[in-house]
Order: structure tokens, then C-alpha cells, then sequence
């Protein structure tokens, strides 16, 4: 461990690894509302965030559980397409509060080209939002849609029946058929759009 009269201990939420301040401070000095995408083992988050000086305001937020209770959704609540919707949700939300732009903020998500939190940027982007972001870093439509896990669902179906039904046990306990995930994506997006009007 570091020693000497000029060693100064890092704040605790750093140690932890959980805040990168410099970045922090960069965001909230743009005054703007930060849209603030989080994934955990098992759900992205999607929340539109106002800074004041006694602590952060969230004004808008979805998660992905709610897809499942709300709109029936019953595919997986980490991949992209449900990374997408969530999205789309918290955006239609902070929208009907009259919020029109945000910038992004995935905190220590490593910023890879494709990847979920870029998905959930796309989703409020299209709900009405405006978020600044890179060209050709979100995911492509077919990714969004859930066409690579359709696809890889009929390769496993056809190669190894018993390793697709472990793979996919969840889609199938609920009666989805992983196959037809893009048709589910567009049905459980209709009806989003349908609840707010959109």
C-alpha cells in the first residue's frame, strides 16, 4: 500500500469500483439530464437523471422485469432486443414529461462497439429522444430484433436438440419458441408504443 505525507486515500465508491468521478463530473457539468444505463446478472435498467446539488433526481426509468409483468415479454431480460425495449420504454416516459434530450451515461460499462447499452440508447433515440451518439457504435437492426439468437436457436435445434433445450429452457417454459424471437420483439414493441399513444 501507498505511504507518505502526500498519499491521499481514493473515495470509497472508487475503491469499489463503482463511480469513475472524473467522468461523472464531466456529465453533469453539461447540465444536461444523463440517461443512465446499468446491466446487472440478470436486468438492464434504463433511468433519465437530473443532478442538483443535495443528490441526484431520476425523472424516467425502466427495467426490464417490467416487460415480462407489463407487456409479456418472454424472451430473456439481458439480451439486446430487451435491452432495446427498456429503452424505448424509459424514453416514452421522460418524453410524456416533456423531457427531449439526455446524454449518455453506462458508467463503467466498457464502451464496445454493439453492445446493450448502446441498444437501450437506440431504443430512446427512436422513442423521441436526443442522445448523442457515435456513428456506427449502436447494434444493427437485425441484432435489436433478435435475429442472431433466432438463428443460433435453429443451428442448436438442428445439431443438438437436448443442448438447445437447456440453452433455451427459459423461452420454452414460458412458450416461445427462440426461433421466432424477432416476430415476439416486434409484437411486445407494438404494444409499448400502443400504451403510450406512439
Amino acid at each position: 500500500m501507498a505511504r507518505g505525507p502526500r498519499y491521499k486515500v481514493p473515495l470509497k465508491r472508487r475503491r469499489l469500483g463503482v463511480t469513475n468521478y472524473y467522468k461523472r463530473a464531466k456529465l453533469v457539468k453539461s447540465g444536461k439530464p444523463r440517461l443512465v444505463v446499468r446491466k446487472t446478472a440478470r436486468h438492464i435498467t434504463v433511468q433519465v437523471v437530473v443532478a442538483k446539488p443535495e443528490g441526484d433526481y431520476t425523472l424516467a426509468s425502466a427495467y426490464t422485469k417490467e416487460l415480462e409483468t407489463k407487456f409479456g415479454w418472454k424472451a430473456g431480460t439481458k439480451n439486446t432486443p430487451a435491452a432495446y425495449l427498456v429503452g424505448l420504454l424509459a424514453g416514452l416516459r421522460a418524453r410524456q414529461k416533456g423531457i427531449e434530450e439526455a446524454i449518455l451515461d453506462i458508467g463503467l460499462h466498457s464502451p464496445r462497439r454493439g453492445a446493450k447499452v448502446f441498444a437501450a440508447a437506440v431504443g430512446a433515440i427512436h422513442a423521441g429522444l436526443k442522445v448523442p451518439m457515435g456513428e456506427g457504435i449502436a447494434p444493427d437492426e437485425s441484432r435489436i430484433r433478435g435475429e442472431h439468437i433466432a438463428t443460433y436457436a435453429k443451428l442448436l435445434k438442428e445439431q443438438d436438440p437436448d443442448l438447445f433445450k437447456k440453452r433455451f429452457s427459459k423461452y420454452l417454459e414460458k412458450g416461445l419458441d427462440p426461433e421466432n424471437l424477432p416476430e415476439h420483439f416486434e409484437e411486445v414493441k407494438a404494444r409499448i408504443l400502443e400504451k403510450f399513444g406512439a
